[in-house]
């Protein structure tokens, strides 16, 4: 009884403070869209093809890199016509531990993209949500799917049998070239990048030039620090296996254990594999060599692990070679204004992955500049391209924003600490997502990327501190619960503000105000000809 009426009391005062929030979201979001439909439609060819930049020649767009961000773009403009050159660093099948879960945000964008296929004949198996696991108990987010056709879904695979796919679809359309290659440097003259220095295959050192140049070589960029300001913050590392001959509790569903030391990820990779994903602090991070690792999985989180796939988790720790290890990064987007060049993807923004929300970030972005490049006819004002470009970075924030800012606050809150309101916070979220409906279905769609709203977060915030503040103060409010009350409120802000502040308090709740969010497409020079 106590708790349906904090939900209530809760409700009432969230619901009045979040109507403010989502009724000017709506309003960004229209706008947005708006924006975005006039900027895709064009105004006659798709690309004019003799206004390139002296040197130019025979391309019109440079990729730097051939992840899912660059070859998923590269097919995207080349099916407008543009002719793309794409540089990649290694063309071999990628063996990444990371880049394995597409959110069913991203797989509308993939839908989108028309790229949807690139998801077939790769084992890829349907996800369908996480379940929550705390001392035993459930709690399962599902993706609230009721307003989507019956095929859309989350989709988790091999990172590198994905990319491959995508990097094939690229490399069918004529006008697109993909040349295997490490780009050294940006070509800048006069303040404008005019195109990149690579070393090919047989370390010849070789110039291409383009009157645009994206870069989207990933989080291990080193173009990166010519076009934005990168601070980027390791939080811990994901120990990974790849577990055998085991199935998770719930087919088709992700699995989060909330333990001490770590909180432990599970998900499908195929039909026969299960991804293991340990966070492990950055401070706490043994030796894979001496053999540190294998005894702190054995001793520390296998009799955390579901006794199902127990057996198949030590065999997997036991198997020679293994075990892999990668940082997290959390990275903010700060690009600054460069003529001739542009930044996505990974390289632009990274965002903690327990979530596995990179993707669906990564394609959103493909789909917002893919609509802001049809209608230009000729790239090769700088200048003028870069101006209008800079929309690119507040209309990306919606989806961008949203999912980085769950992803980095849950990764917090999921990490085990002694701190007792840290403990309770925790079970304060469980307790939220376990009331259902708005609230549940309300954080799932966030963070699935069905729902990038940065102002609904801001909405459950509210909710989940009414929510946690009446838990503790009920059923009478006591000098130590109102401490325990305000120490809660403090610790939830101290996660979630900086989060918030990293992204952009303007751009992220009120893009409306910024000047580059209502920039048009520059006019076609054979238009102002005939206008004059």
């Amino acid at each position: 009884m106590a708790e349906q009426y904090i939900v209530g009391v809760g409700a009432v005062i969230a619901s009045l403070l979040g109507f403010l929030f989502l009724y000017c979201n709506s309003l960004t979001k229209f706008r947005g869209l708006r924006k975005l439909k006039r900027a895709a439609t064009p105004k006659g060819n798709s690309v004019n093809k003799t206004g390139n930049s002296e040197g130019v020649g025979t391309t019109d767009i440079i990729i730097v890199g051939a992840g899912v961000a660059g070859a998923a773009l590269a097919y995207s403009l080349g099916k407008g016509g543009r002719r793309v050159q794409v540089i990649e660093r290694d063309l071999n099948t990628p063996n990444r531990i990371v880049g394995e879960v597409l959110l069913p945000g991203g797989y509308i964008k993939l839908i989108e993209l028309g790229l949807e296929d690139c998801v077939d004949e790769i084992d890829a198996q349907e996800f369908l949500g996480y379940s929550l696991y705390k001392n035993g108990k459930e709690t399962p987010i599902s993706y609230p799917m009721e307003k989507f056709q019956s095929h859309i879904s989350g989709r988790t695979s091999h990172n590198g049998r994905f990319v491959q796919r995508l990097r094939k679809k690229a490399a069918s359309l004529h006008n697109v070239t993909l040349e295997q290659g490490t780009v050294t440097s940006l070509i800048e003259e006069n303040g404008i990048v005019k195109g990149v220095h690579y070393k090919n295959e047989s370390g010849q050192v070789l110039t291409a030039y383009a009157p645009l140049t994206i870069v989207c070589d990933g989080c291990f960029s080193n173009l990166r620090r010519s076009l934005c300001y990168p601070k980027v913050d390791i939080p811990s590392y994901l120990v990974a296996l790849t577990l055998t001959n085991c199935s998770l509790p719930k087919k088709n569903y992700g699995a989060i254990i909330l333990a001490h030391p770590s909180p432990i990820i599970w998900y499908p990779i195929s039909s026969t594999e299960i991804r293991c994903m340990v966070n492990v602090p950055s401070e706490k991070v043994p030796s894979v060599s001496n053999g540190d690792m294998a005894c702190y999985l054995k001793t520390l989180v296998a009799p955390k692990v579901f006794p199902e796939v127990y057996n198949s988790f030590i065999s997997a720790i036991e198997k020679k070679g293994n075990i892999r290890i990668m940082p997290t990064k959390i990275m903010a987007a700060a690009p600054h204004l460069t003529p001739g060049a542009l930044l996505i993807g990974d390289a632009l923004n990274m965002r903690h992955p327990i979530t596995g929300g990179g993707m669906t970030v990564a394609l959103s972005d493909v789909v917002i500049l893919r609509d802001l490049l049809r209608p230009l006819h000729d790239l090769s004002d700088a200048f003028t391209i870069s101006k209008y470009l800079e929309s690119f970075y507040t209309l990306r924030k919606p989806m961008s924003s949203t999912i980085n800012i769950l992803a980095n606050v849950l990764q917090k809150v999921f990490s085990a600490s002694s701190n007792p309101a840290m403990e309770n916070m925790q079970h304060t979220f469980l307790g939220y997502l376990r009331l259902g409906g708005v609230f549940s279905y309300g954080i799932s769609a966030m963070l699935f990327g069905l729902c990038p709203r940065p102002l609904s977060i801001a909405f459950h915030f509210f909710s989940i501190a009414i929510y946690g503040i009446g838990r503790l103060l009920l059923p009478f409010p006591s000098p130590k619960r109102l401490w325990d009350g305000a120490e809660f409120l403090w610790l939830a802000s101290s996660i979630l503000l900086p989060y918030i502040y990293s992204e952009g308090i303007r751009q992220t709740f009120f893009p409306l105000t910024v000047p580059a969010y209502y920039r048009a497409p520059p006019e076609n020079e054979d238009k102002k000809n005939f206008m004059h």
